[in-house]
């Protein structure tokens, strides 16, 4: 997997932040490109920072949609485990502009096809999910069980998300972030889902 050091990927970070921002408006909340969390946890991160290359071409960050995530993207994920609780914050730039994305945290590493990254991971398994069937019950499909990191980029090109969820990933179970088409769906039977499979970082969380 194609990562950076601990120190490119907290300088990539900073630049991005700094000029998504903004107003300095804290709305974590709603996933948009200018949020800025105000409180964050204090443990080291985990960074991975990689840059979007099409299907083959690398194992790390892929594009499946180069108008969406143009070959030359970068992401930055940071990962904090602190006291039971998960931060995870995910800051790209050079994606198109102005648009949606959904994001997720998958289970099974990126690959030539957007289907390698197999489902969301779930902190409580969804039962009726599995053999190739999503899970789309809001019980189990929501942002409390699972990682969602929906974002709007900005007129520049930068998105910027950011989450906590409070459990801890199990070994081994979480190992990719996935950019979809568009936000999260939340109703009964398309809960979790967001279209197409856009992009994906190939991450051991």
């Amino acid at each position: 997997m194609r990562t950076t050091s601990l120190t490119v990927g907290l300088v990539l970070t900073a630049l991005v932040t700094a000029g998504c921002a903004g107003d300095g408006t804290d709305t974590e909340g709603d996933g948009t490109a200018t949020d800025a969390p105000t409180l964050r946890p204090t443990a080291s991160p985990s960074v991975t920072a990689s840059i979007f290359m099409p299907p083959g071409q690398s194992e790390a960050a892929i594009t499946y949609d180069e108008t969406a995530v143009p070959e030359g993207a970068t992401s930055d994920i940071q990962v904090r485990v602190e006291n039971g609780e998960t931060y995870v914050q995910f800051t790209g730039t050079g994606l198109e502009a102005d648009r949606d994305f959904g994001a997720h945290v998958h289970t099974q590493p990126c690959g030539e096809d957007p289907a390698d990254a197999g489902p969301h991971y779930q902190n409580e398994a969804d039962p009726a999910a599995g053999g190739g069937e999503p899970s789309t019950d809001p019980a189990y499909a929501n942002p409390e069980n699972e990682v969602w990191l929906d974002f709007t980029s900005d007129d520049g090109g930068n998105g910027f998300a950011a989450a906590t969820v409070p459990w801890e990933f199990r070994d081994g179970e979480a190992n990719s972030f996935v950019l979809h088409d568009h936000h999260t769906m939340t109703e009964p039977g398309e809960a979790g889902t967001a279209g197409d499979r856009l992009a994906c970082v190939t991450v051991a969380f």
